[in-house]
């Protein structure tokens, strides 16, 4: 028989014991950076955590530092012209470098983004509507006119090198700053 005393703490058990089957999947869900997707992305782009190698290789400066107000940072975008103009969906060529500004003057890499041109996309892919999608993770759209001043494309970005609490492919990652950027 029970007394009293250790009805209330049988009970506070059963409930957390009820609880964390609703809360593992959703931890075990939010925590996606080991997927073979961040796995192809940081092995190609090794290479890429010295910046003057992008450099050597052709990669240009698109964005300065890249921020938001209440939402984290993309950082700097440094992107390969030939892979804007082409459809190239592989892990292993990312269309955009994002690097973070340090506060001793050096850039770290962070992550890619994928993009990709609507009207390179329809070209290569009737009929409209469909989405393109990178190892199975779909891309975002985003319309003309943007911030950007870019014609209508999809995007991903891929956090390879850098943990997102918001999860590995969203836009915008709340552990990369722009606070650092040089002025001028």
């Amino acid at each position: 028989m029970l007394n009293s005393s250790t009805k209330p703490t049988r009970r506070a058990l059963l409930a957390v014991a009820a609880l964390v089957p609703l809360v593992a999947p959703m931890a075990a869900a939010a925590d996606d950076e080991a997927t073979p997707l961040i796995d192809k992305v940081h092995n190609a782009t090794e290479r890429y955590l010295d910046i003057n190698v992008a450099f050597s290789e052709g990669w240009v400066t698109a964005t300065p530092c890249v921020s938001g107000p209440d939402t984290g940072a993309m950082g700097v975008h440094l992107v390969l012209k030939s892979r804007l103009s082409s459809l190239v969906l592989n892990p292993a060529q990312p269309q955009a470098l994002i690097y973070e500004p340090m506060t001793n003057g050096a850039m770290r890499l962070v992550g890619v983004e994928f993009i990709v041109l609507e009207s390179v996309w329809l070209g290569s892919n009737p009929p409209a509507g469909a989405t393109p999608a990178l190892d199975g993770n779909l891309m975002n759209y985003i319309a003309a006119p943007n911030r950007y001043g870019l014609p209508s494309f999809y995007e991903m970005h891929v956090w390879a090198w850098e943990h997102n609490p918001k999860g590995s492919y969203a836009d915008w990652n709340t552990h990369v700053t722009c606070a650092h950027q040089p002025i001028g």
